[in-house]
């Protein structure tokens, strides 16, 4: 299926013309990344932040393209380097343009990157911040993908604005648990359908490393 979660080169002619294909990103993608960024998030980034990303961690940087081969949204993310904690990722940027919203795709995008995460690095969480005032993006992260936040930062944006500081714990199953005292981890659970539905507005989070 060309528009699987793991189609890795782009296939747009394939797709729907309500298709929405979620694919891994690839470096022709980082331009259309970067525009959509500054048309949607008021933190934005140069293109050597992007490359940084791509380079260190390309399983974690996912696109949503349309039927026109554009990409509509895409998720920014890391692993943090941080020995003293546990394996853990970081959602560095979220955007969908607001045309293709409330189609779950931010969803889709944020799940696909943090089974990555968990897959590939063995991480144990995910974490992100988002504006205290941002509700819609708030409510994406407690109530669909079910983070909790962990602090409050006061002042972290570069405008004053206060960010909450969230965290979602992956499940550790027992493969994982058998993988910790030396077996071998069986084949992990197939990844979910390319866009579940939902209702989603807004999705704006910053990296703790720029501005």
């Amino acid at each position: 299926d060309p528009c699987s979660l793991n189609a890795q080169k782009r296939q747009p002619r394939h797709c729907s013309r309500t298709m929405v294909c979620v694919r891994t990103a690839t470096v022709d993608d980082l331009l259309q990344m970067q525009q959509t960024n500054l048309w949607c998030l008021p933190e934005n980034y140069q293109m050597k932040y992007y490359f940084y990303h791509l380079l260190s961690w390309p399983q974690l940087l996912w696109v949503a393209e349309d039927h026109d081969g554009k990409v509509v949204g895409y998720v920014l993310a890391k692993m943090e380097e941080d020995t003293s904690q546990p394996p853990h990722g970081h959602i560095t940027s979220l955007a969908v343009l607001r045309t293709h919203r409330k189609r779950g795709i931010a969803t889709a995008l944020m799940r696909r990157s943090q089974l990555e995460m968990k897959d590939v690095f063995s991480a144990r969480y995910v974490s992100l911040h988002v504006r205290k005032s941002n509700r819609a993006a708030f409510h994406l992260y407690t109530q669909t993908l079910k983070y909790e936040i962990n602090d409050v930062e006061k002042g972290y944006y570069a405008d004053g604005e206060d960010a909450y500081d969230m965290r979602c714990m992956f499940e550790v199953d027992e493969t994982d648990e058998k993988a910790d005292d030396g077996e071998t981890n069986e084949e992990g659970e197939a990844p979910p359908d390319l866009v579940t539905e939902g209702n989603l507005d807004e999705e704006k989070t910053k990296d703790d490393e720029t501005q």
